[in-house]
């Protein structure tokens, strides 16, 4: 994330955590971040469309979103479009900007054929201390270029 991005704020992850996480799984945590990146360019999602995006049966996509409105993370009817809450929406964005945080420093560090996968590995257990520590290196990262350089030039001589 550069310099003009949305800023990683630790006390309000956790209090969205807290709030949202504790009866979220990380299958859900999958939906309502699947969920919140086609609303904030669409406003709203159906389930055929969960179902595509995250490579699910249409019926795991039903249980998985009526499960999200008991929570009142997302707004449902049967056969209808799916929108989420303003509480869908900050917890989404929180999901959102960890994934892009863990993503940004997986690929720094030159993960590349299992990006994605590490990527959702290590959201879904990874503490808020952690995020915080890995947000300041990739800023320190980001504003320091030449030491990023300095560690991809490293890092493929060590592979060689």
């Amino acid at each position: 994330m550069g310099k003009n991005d949305k800023q990683f704020h630790t006390f309000r992850g956790y209090q969205l955590l807290r709030q949202g996480k504790a009866h979220l799984t990380p299958s859900m945590e999958d939906y309502l971040e699947m969920i919140y990146r086609f609303c904030k360019k669409e406003g709203y999602i159906r389930i055929y469309q969960i179902s595509q995006l995250l490579n699910v049966q249409a019926s795991s996509a039903t249980r998985t979103v009526q499960k999200l409105a008991e929570l009142g993370l997302v707004d449902y009817e049967k056969y209808g479009i799916i929108t989420l809450t303003e509480e869908g929406k900050r917890i989404g964005d929180f999901l959102l900007q960890r994934h892009m945080l863990i993503e940004s420093l997986l690929s720094k560090i030159g993960i590349k054929e299992t990006l994605l996968r590490d990527t959702e590995m290590i959201e879904h257990n990874i503490s808020m201390e952690a995020l915080e520590k890995i947000q300041i290196f990739n800023d320190f990262l980001e504003n320091n270029p030449d030491i990023l350089k300095r560690y991809q030039d490293y890092r493929k001589n060590r592979e060689h």
